[in-house]
């Protein structure tokens, strides 16, 4: 049987579509790219964090359903865990999807539908297994333990990517009034430290150079366990051989100070996601974040002071409720001062079931898209600076298969501080090949940086800012 399996949203719900993936395979099953091509079965993990986000899940799985009309649908994430028809706790109702969709009351359990299947977050994990079970197919399949070490990274080569997001732990202990997240995903859990060493090491056996630690909460790993995360990325420092270890999001504590001694490995690569969402203290107040202005602040100065050539980047939720033009000055001012190589800049939307959804003095319309857009113009700015920064250096590159186009200009892949690159080659580049290349100008349009591999005669770029510019 063809499967298809797409995701939107964050890079948790991107390591879980890999593991699906890998697991569908193991089965037997063909893995499908293309979105017209023919398929049995449709699997889409869904988002919620925003009300657009909801859109756009939404849009997914009506295309998949008009495209596919022959298919069944499998649908999980956090659009399903929130916003599902209710069914009986240890259950299955037969209704269509469509009338699934719409609705706002949160099923009790995954729930076997007329045209699919849908998996709540707390079975994400046995999605599969669900999947083989409600189309009579979990026996005479081979088992996934069956995969042998070059089969793990098949799904991902397939698909055209060479770095591997691997899932250290799901939901969050903290309640920001804002977030819906640990409404959809729950308590923390964590994997196993042995276990996630293992799946590294399984990954740079098979091929892959690069893997990215995923999670709702990375700084909380291990609080359920007796350890911590700076433990285990000591561990797969130490234990694996993999070239370059990535963080995911992280939120700005439970970070203790030999957290930024963990750098001096430069296979830890050089790029922090800290989410600021505010720079005013009153409004932090309100979202109920646990790192205040001048914390995230002292934060910063550490983490550059320790690791050379970091690049951080953030999210900023503009106009959330009582959001006062003080309020708003602050952020703007702290925002220029920190010189984020990106702003994720997100107008606040209310999210049913959230605390701030029912707050006072919400921020009109008008206003709000205003400061998105004096945001949004701020982050462009601070983002070009950042990568003419780097024109001169000479770093090592994870050259991916190049995409038919990245806004005009395909990209080769991303420097260690995960900064988009297009190398001029007059030589093929292996795919998943780490070459040195040398940052020799920038496409500000395309907001990409222009390297040649070092030794290599580049050819002659076109509408680029030179390296003396």
């Amino acid at each position: 049987m063809r499967v298809r399996l797409q995701t939107l949203g964050c890079r948790l719900n991107e390591a879980e579509l890999e593991s699906w993936a890998r697991d569908f395979q193991a089965r037997g099953f063909t893995i499908v790219e293309d979105e017209t091509a023919p398929a049995e079965l449709i699997v889409v993990n869904t988002c919620a964090v925003t009300g657009e986000a909801v859109r756009k899940s939404r849009q997914i799985l009506r295309r998949a359903q008009r495209r596919h009309p022959g298919a069944r649908l499998i649908v999980s994430g956090c659009l399903v865990s929130l916003d599902g028809r209710a069914t009986s706790a240890g259950t299955a109702q037969a209704f269509p999807l469509s009338s699934l969709l719409p609705t706002s009351t949160p099923p009790a359990s995954s729930t076997v539908a007329s045209d699919g299947l849908i998996v709540v977050n707390r079975d994400k994990d046995r999605l599969v297994e669900l999947v083989l079970a409600a189309l009579g197919l979990d026996s005479g399949l081979p088992h996934p333990s069956a995969t042998n070490a070059m089969d793990l990274a098949a799904p991902l080569f397939a698909r055209g990517r060479q770095r591997a997001f691997v899932k250290i732990q799901d939901g969050c202990r903290y309640q920001c009034t804002f977030c819906v997240t640990t409404q959809a995903r729950g308590p923390e859990r964590s994997r196993p430290l042995p276990e996630i060493v293992r799946e590294v090491e399984r990954f740079q056996d098979s091929g892959i150079r690069e893997v990215v630690l995923t999670g709702v909460h990375l700084g909380g790993y291990g609080a359920d366990l007796g350890t911590d995360l700076t433990h285990l990325i000591e561990r797969l420092l130490n234990e694996t051989a993999i070239p370059r270890l990535r963080l995911g999001s992280l939120e700005p504590w439970d970070l203790p100070e030999r957290f930024w001694s963990l750098f001096a490995d430069r296979r830890l690569m050089p790029h922090l996601h800290l989410p600021l969402q505010s720079g005013s203290d009153r409004v932090l107040r309100r979202m109920a974040r646990r790192c205040k202005r001048d914390e995230y602040i002292r934060l910063v100065e550490g983490a550059r002071a320790a690791i050379p050539d970091l690049n951080l980047t953030t999210d900023i939720i503009v106009g959330f409720p009582g959001e006062d033009d003080d309020d708003w000055r602050q952020t703007f001012e702290l925002a220029e001062s920190l010189r984020f190589g990106h702003i994720h800049v997100f107008g606040y939307s209310p999210r049913p079931g959230t605390p701030a959804a029912g707050f006072a003095n919400p921020v009109d319309a008008r206003t709000r898209r205003r400061r998105v857009g004096e945001l949004e113009s701020l982050a462009h700015r601070s983002r070009l600076q950042i990568l003419r920064d780097q024109i001169g250096k000479t770093v090592m590159l994870l050259h991916e298969r190049l995409p038919d186009a990245f806004e005009g200009r395909p990209r080769s892949g991303y420097t260690p501080n995960y900064l988009p690159v297009h190398v001029h080659s007059a030589a093929p580049i292996g795919e998943g090949s780490l070459i040195q290349v040398r940052i020799t100008g920038l496409d500000a349009a395309a907001g990409l940086l222009i390297a040649e591999p070092t030794g290599v005669e580049p050819m002659a770029p076109e509408c680029i800012e030179p390296a003396q510019a």
